[in-house]
């Protein structure tokens, strides 16, 4: 969690350890603010990872926002998780891959285009194996220099199909696993660009489907 003034971080809290997101983001709200000398009715924009990543840890931070958005008439900067990750890349390549481990053999990836100050999502984001995602990013960045960024590199670079390409000037980049200082710089660049959103049209995207709407849908679907 932080607390920004414009681009400047004020205060940082990073979650550690083994308590509960749900139980740990409100006292820590409280003291991130105490900390930057501020009452909660002062925040003027409240920005949050949309997705991707776990379904609860998304949930917990999505329905904390819309909270406070409807009790202090605040709008909200709905922030990728993997933009956030493509923000840490160096600027000297058009492309920017980010992704970060999504389990179950895939990983969450997007293909970033530089433009600018400016990133823009080639096409979407995805849930992907990684081998897939590799072959995909190179097709769509018609093999031109590609800087590659995880928390979880090892998910990519420990493949043949990575390995072979790494030789045409790819790199890979390491991100922070603390990504709330990139998700509030670019909710100040949704502010400054009037793309904010309300809790009502706050929504989540997990990429992939929720494990109990899986099974629910394929049980129904078996005539159960």
């Amino acid at each position: 969690m932080a607390v920004l003034r414009d681009e400047e971080v004020l205060t940082l809290v990073a979650h550690e350890g083994a308590t509960e997101y749900s139980s740990w983001i409100l006292p820590t709200a409280e003291a991130a603010l105490r900390s930057s000398r501020l009452g909660i009715e002062e925040v003027e924009v409240f920005a949050v990872a949309s997705g991707p990543g776990s379904f609860t840890g998304v949930r917990i931070g999505l329905t904390t926002v819309k909270a406070w958005s409807e009790a202090f008439g605040k709008r909200i900067a709905s922030v990728s998780r993997l933009e956030a990750i493509a923000l840490q890349a160096r600027p000297d390549a058009e492309y920017i891959a980010a992704f970060a481990d999504a389990h179950r053999d895939q990983v969450f990836g997007g293909l970033y285009q530089r433009g600018g100050t400016e990133l823009r999502l080639v096409e979407h984001e995805m849930v992907i194996k990684p081998a897939e995602f590799i072959e995909w990013v190179n097709e769509r960045s018609s093999n031109r220099r590609v800087s590659w960024i995880s928390a979880d590199p090892e998910k990519v670079t420990t493949l043949e199909s990575w390995q072979s390409r790494a030789k045409v000037d790819q790199r890979m980049e390491v991100s922070t696993t603390v990504l709330a200082p990139m998700i509030g710089k670019i909710g100040f660049q949704r502010a400054r660009e009037g793309r904010l959103l309300d809790a009502l049209a706050l929504d989540a995207d997990y990429v992939r489907r929720p494990d109990a709407e899986t099974f629910w849908k394929g049980a129904t679907g078996s005539g159960r």
